[in-house]
């Protein structure tokens, strides 16, 4: 596994570095201070499984790195951590493609649990069954039941115990496996597989 580590704070690309490599120790984890230079870093490395961006480097502010990078790599997930509060940023980061977004002022716990979300390997329990809904995973039926139910992420977490960035982190996952965009999308493929 390959995972790129974008920050132009020294101090903070180093952190987030440490916990990539604690929870995924055979994984290349590279350091880069901009956007400019991904492109070199692929040739080197190889494509990333995961890109961990801040929103504001020398080369770039705000969103617009993530639509360079998805534009680029449209497979590989984009984990924004910045200090950039949520309220101002999280759903143009979230529109423009990101797959997830953490304020580093969350903490390591956090910063954690969302990296361990990304860099956890994802159990089939069905995988014998050829429909994509029976490759499910027991979590993401789950989270099916509760979209359909019109629950929020914030009452989605409460239900399942967990945090609500792992939920999206959960929701970006499922919305993968069944090759979709959107909560209703999801709820409607699964009704008419049969499994609502």
């Amino acid at each position: 596994m390959v995972i790129f580590v974008v920050d132009d704070h020294p101090l903070m690309r180093e952190a987030i570095s440490m916990l990539a490599r604690r929870l995924s120790p055979n994984a290349v984890v590279v350091e880069l201070g901009r956007i400019a230079v991904i492109a070199a870093a692929v040739e080197k490395h190889g494509t990333p499984q995961l890109i961990c961006l801040d929103l504001k480097l020398p080369d770039t502010h705000g969103v617009s790195g993530i639509r360079e990078l998805k534009k680029t790599y449209p497979e590989v997930p984009v984990l924004v951590l910045t200090a950039s509060p949520a309220s101002d940023y999280e759903d143009l980061a979230m529109e423009a493609g990101a797959d997830a977004f953490v304020e580093k002022s969350a903490g390591a716990t956090e910063i954690t649990n969302m990296l361990k979300a990304f860099l956890t390997p994802e159990v089939d329990v069905d995988a014998d069954t050829p429909t994509a809904i029976g490759k499910l995973s027991k979590r993401q039926k789950q989270l099916l039941i509760l979209l359909d139910k019109g629950l929020s992420n914030r009452d989605i977490a409460e239900n399942l115990q967990i945090s609500e960035h792992t939920v999206k982190v959960h929701l970006w996952r499922l919305f993968r496996r069944l090759n979709v965009k959107s909560r209703s999308q999801a709820s409607h493929l699964a009704r008419t597989q049969g499994l609502l």
